[in-house]
């Protein structure tokens, strides 16, 4: 598994595998169409690259891995792993907590002062819901569109299978379903609908009344 893992960095990191060293191979293949591996093998060697030429690549990836990578492996010292680990762990998660706090989701988080959780992945496809809020054992669901997607929003079909989906999820978990259009703004996302805001409020007022 390491030998493979190793082989496969290098070959990919010097193009080795690329269309322009072996050829479009997906395309090659199909225009092939062959039942048997040997099949494949005879029309690679005769119509793209002999076996030769593909061996002399195997000699390069070898020379890549015996050569440059272990001349690279043996510049690394003990003070850049432990300088890494903290640029990963430290700068690198900050970076990405700055960026998500700067999504749809982060700016509704910040405005209505809740904690919201991604939702499990089967919700998507049972409720069509990206995210929700977890108050007194309930739950308010929250589903976040592109405003390119806005243009469906009448269409009729879209929206019964929402409402029945979105009602589904309120008769389990008790609260509303919401949809939250984002705009793109510069690198930005903005929320569109924003008169959605007050409206999860409510919901969630109700949900801490009882």
């Amino acid at each position: 598994m390491a030998k493979e893992w190793i082989l496969n960095q290098a070959m990919n990191r010097w193009g080795l595998n690329k269309k322009n060293s072996v050829g479009p191979v997906s395309e090659l293949i199909r225009k092939c169409s062959p039942k048997k591996l040997e099949d494949w093998e005879q029309y690679y060697y005769k119509q793209v690259h002999p076996k030769e030429y593909l061996e002399e690549l195997g000699r390069k990836l070898y020379v890549k891995i015996t050569e440059v990578i272990q001349y690279e492996v043996a510049e690394v010292t003990e003070q850049d792993c432990a300088d890494y680990i903290k640029e990963v762990v430290i700068n690198r998660t900050f970076e990405g907590y700055q960026t998500e706090i700067q999504t749809i989701y982060g700016q509704l988080q910040n405005i209505l002062g809740m904690p919201m959780k991604p939702a499990p992945d089967e919700w998507d496809r049972l409720y069509n819901v990206d995210f929700f809020i977890e108050i007194n054992n309930k739950h308010i669901g929250l589903q976040i569109k592109p405003v390119t997607f806005s243009h469906t929003f009448e269409d009729y079909k879209w929206k019964e299978m929402q409402e029945t989906t979105h009602r589904k999820f309120q008769d389990t978990f008790g609260g509303r379903v919401f949809i939250i259009f984002s705009v793109k703004e510069g690198d930005k996302k903005l929320i569109h609908n924003t008169d959605i805001i007050d409206e999860i409020k409510k919901e969630i007022g109700r949900l801490k009344d009882h």
